[in-house]
């Protein structure tokens, strides 16, 4: 009996434990990733925009992207990922045909997918029943 109790235990410390560390790794990126975008909207905003400048800026984030993006993939829904994929890349086109309006248009889609994304796995007893 003491056995079968025991085993339940650390499979339940366990999941509780994964949870904590996909949930905070899940928060800290969502921050860093919106933070990123945050400051390149501020850049497309400005009177005088270097173009390369936000072309590299975008290639960065879309490097620490695939990086965050390929870690939570293991534990999120594909669909949910693929989302801030498009915009992004929507995101990323428009800022190289130079139509900044469109591109800042991509850049909020794809926050509230992050701040989507995140509100989603974060557990709560709404998001369990």
């Amino acid at each position: 009996m003491w056995k079968e109790a025991t085993i339940v235990m650390i499979i339940i410390l366990a999941i509780l434990w994964g949870n904590w560390v996909t949930e905070n790794y899940t928060k800290q990126s969502v921050e860093l990733m919106t933070q990123q975008l945050e400051t390149i909207k501020q850049e497309m905003g400005e009177e005088e925009k270097d173009h390369s400048l936000l072309v590299n800026h975008m290639e960065e984030i879309e490097e620490k992207w695939t990086d965050i993006h390929d870690k939570m993939a293991y534990y999120i829904e594909h669909d949910e990922l693929e989302k801030v994929d498009t915009d992004l890349t929507a995101m990323k086109s428009y800022i190289q045909t130079e139509e900044y309006e469109e591109a800042i248009s991509e850049l909020d889609k794809a926050v509230f997918c992050l701040n989507h994304i995140e509100e989603k796995y974060i557990l709560e007893l709404q998001n369990i029943f």
